[in-house]
């Protein structure tokens, strides 16, 4: 029997934390502050936020009180038809990334031309495969694919 304490998070675990995770960060909350309303450590937020701990429904109710949402606003992502489950999952791992949530913040914020000139520019960086890979999620057919 494997070890559970190298036993990768459950993808769905991970979904509902970056679920968590970014609604906190939308509505400007810390994780000290959502930990003090909730009654748990910071420490136990970053778990349950990385989907290392599996988030309870008493506590998840506690979580969207906190968050000023439904269960059901954080719980979105994981109730769906699997193709497009598996998009809104591979989105939110993304999302977890550091630095994701601040880059995409400030891209909102950019003129259009600014926004095509950033892609180019992180095209040359990273190279052409890489490039290739940016295209192919951001086509029409990728998003539309799942989604029926």
């Amino acid at each position: 029997m494997a070890d559970p304490s190298t036993k990768a998070p459950d993808p769905m675990d991970v979904a509902l934390g970056a679920a968590v995770r970014i609604r906190r960060r939308t509505i400007g909350l810390s994780q000290e502050a959502l930990a003090d309303q909730c009654g748990v450590s910071f420490q136990q937020i970053q778990k349950y936020e990385n989907g290392a701990n599996r988030i309870s429904f008493s506590r998840l109710v506690q979580i969207a009180r906190a968050l000023k949402c439904r269960v059901i606003d954080l719980m979105d992502v994981l109730d769906g038809p699997d193709r497009e489950t598996t998009g809104d999952l591979d989105l939110l791992t993304r999302m977890r990334t550091p630095g994701a949530l601040e880059l995409l913040t400030a891209y909102e914020q950019m003129t259009p031309e600014a926004r095509t000139s950033l892609v180019g520019l992180l095209r040359a960086v990273i190279g052409p495969s890489a490039a290739v890979a940016i295209r192919a999620a951001k086509s029409p057919e990728s998003h539309s694919a799942g989604r029926h």
